[in-house]
């Protein structure tokens, strides 16, 4: 009796946390959400209420002519990154997922971590700030990525100007003293390997790294993984050096049977892009190289996480094959439905089996 009170009692505060932290999620990143698009306020208040919009979604899936009741929600989104529990901190946490990825897939090799002040190797080897800049000038460049934030926020690539033998950050040289100050006035961040993309990311455009958000689910019917839905991300002028769709980089969708980009479109308007702004290079039509052996490879890799249901895959294609940059608990919706409403449909099904929706 004793155990069965005490496992009630900690189910009960696990389910108090989670809808307090949704709750305050709520208000913070939807109520009072920055918006890109230009939303009256009464369109505003009830893309909030009635069911949890952001106002920008109000505005991207023109809503005043289309169903709202067509679409997901961000708060639908929100809930589902409980899908996954109590397993999904192995996606959540970047360092714990590449150490555990890493001994069935290419990952971009980890160099140094700094957490809650203390500098280290990742073989717990003590290392000092000169260390990163000498390791930067050895391997010519690198990403500084926060380990505890998403959607590109903090990422900077740091590169060594050898002829003026001088370390950037965002490709801008600085002296030597302030790379380091740079380093000292930040926490809980990790330096990783920055990997050469396949030509054909860096043809459409090659200022930035361009992945690919693969998505694989369990079938609630099959109870086997399958590839659900995946899309080309493609960076710019004002995204770089990252692609990531909520900084305003494009997503082209991919066919999942040939492989083959359609035209991109973009979170902070409703443009359709068949060439890259930027490099005027095409986008519409360009085929993902080695395609059918990706979509095994994935099934494979999704196969050695049996206790996850919801996998989001970011991936960068390269010469040498592909390479897994991070796995994600959940997906935002946006760029899922940007080519149509998914409530109804096979994302919406997939949620109503775990409850995350009615």
């Amino acid at each position: 009796t004793y155990n069965r009170g005490t496992m009630d009692f900690f189910e009960f505060t696990r389910w108090g946390i989670k809808k307090t932290k949704l709750f305050v999620l709520y208000w913070r990143r939807i109520v009072f959400a920055k918006n890109h698009f230009k939303c009256p306020w009464y369109k505003k208040i009830k893309a909030n209420i009635c069911g949890g919009f952001l106002a920008d979604q109000w505005m991207l899936y023109d809503f005043d002519h289309n169903d709202r009741h067509e679409y997901l929600s961000e708060f639908d989104w929100y809930r589902s990154r409980y899908i996954n529990e109590p397993f999904d901190f192995v996606c959540n946490n970047k360092i714990a997922s590449a150490e555990i990825l890493k001994q069935y897939v290419r990952v971009p090799e980890s160099y140094m971590i700094k957490n809650r002040g203390y500098l280290s190797g990742f073989a717990s080897e003590d290392m000092d700030y000169e260390d990163a800049l000498t390791l930067l000038k050895e391997k010519g460049s690198y990403f500084f990525k926060p380990y505890g934030k998403g959607k590109g926020t903090g990422v900077v690539i740091m590169t060594y100007d050898y002829e003026k033998d001088l370390p950037c950050i965002d490709l801008k040289p600085l002296r030597k003293e302030d790379f380091i100050k740079y380093l000292k006035d930040r926490d809980n961040w990790f330096l990783s390997e920055a990997m050469k993309q396949h030509p054909y990311l860096d043809k459409i455009y090659d200022q930035t790294v361009n992945t690919i958000r693969f998505i694989t689910l369990r079938d609630p019917k099959t109870h086997k993984f399958k590839v659900f839905f995946a899309v080309q991300r493609i960076g710019t002028k004002e995204t770089i050096p990252v692609d990531n769709g909520s900084r305003g980089g494009l997503v082209a969708n991919i066919d999942l049977e040939t492989g083959v980009l359609s035209e991109a479109r973009c979170l902070h308007n409703r443009n359709v892009y068949k060439v890259h702004p930027d490099s005027g290079a095409p986008i519409e039509g360009v085929q993902v190289p080695d395609w059918q052996q990706l979509k095994k490879d994935m099934l494979q890799l999704a196969d050695k996480l049996p206790y996850m249901h919801f996998i989001a895959w970011d991936i960068l294609m390269t010469e040498e094959g592909h390479c897994i940059i991070e796995a994600n608990t959940s997906s935002g919706v946006n760029i899922i439905q940007l080519w149509g409403g998914q409530r109804n449909k096979e994302l919406g099904d997939f949620y109503r089996y775990h409850k995350v929706i009615k």
